[in-house]
């Protein structure tokens, strides 16, 4: 089973940051078939980082620094990503110079490597990042059309929106019970 050999690998303990608390397999993209080759056992903090690269908390990857030097290039490519994603951090600059890694390795970890800049984001009036679920309140009035036929007056809040995954100026929410499609540029983010 890959589980166990994962655990025989490291010892019960994040192949990662070396934590022994909340450990699952996780499979490198891009690859998805289940093998111990694409796989690494990792507790849910990186994980979560890795998944969510824009909420990564540098001081926790300082870990790269002993894990860089894993033999197995699961674990290779995903400390390349990370060290690239926090590149503007002079540490992290400076251990991805010193890393040595495999020109295929190298390409595994490029081929599933997404820059931050190249997501999609949606940004509120003021630039911050909306997210599926936030808050938001309109700042203008808006005219509403078809099923509604009312005015959703500013200060109005919009509860747990949707956020159109391939345009960043759409968002999609509730006011007065009827179901909206709303320019990013039109709200503000509840705190």
């Amino acid at each position: 089973m890959i589980l166990e050999a994962l655990q025989q690998r490291r010892n019960s303990s994040c192949e990662l940051c070396q934590s022994t608390q909340n450990l699952t397999p996780h499979i490198v993209a891009p690859h998805t078939r289940e093998a111990l080759e694409y796989a690494v056992y990792i507790c849910e903090r990186c994980t979560s980082q890795i998944e969510n690269p824009e909420t990564a908390d540098p001081n926790h990857w300082r870990c790269l620094n002993d894990s860089m030097w894993s033999t197995e290039p699961a674990v290779q490519v995903l400390a390349w990503r990370m060290l690239h994603h926090l590149k503007e951090h002079g540490w992290s600059q400076d251990l991805l110079e010193m890393m040595y890694i495999e020109e295929d390795t190298l390409s595994w970890a490029k081929a599933g490597y997404q820059d931050l800049d190249s997501i999609v984001k949606h940004r509120d009036s003021n630039g911050a990042i909306l997210e599926n679920g936030d808050d938001v309140v309109l700042i203008k009035d808006l005219d509403v059309k078809g099923g509604g036929n009312f005015t959703a007056k500013r200060g109005t809040a919009v509860r747990r929106i949707s956020l159109v995954h391939d345009n960043p100026e759409h968002i999609e929410g509730k006011v007065e019970g009827v179901h909206l499609v709303i320019l990013t540029k039109f709200v503000k983010k509840s705190s």
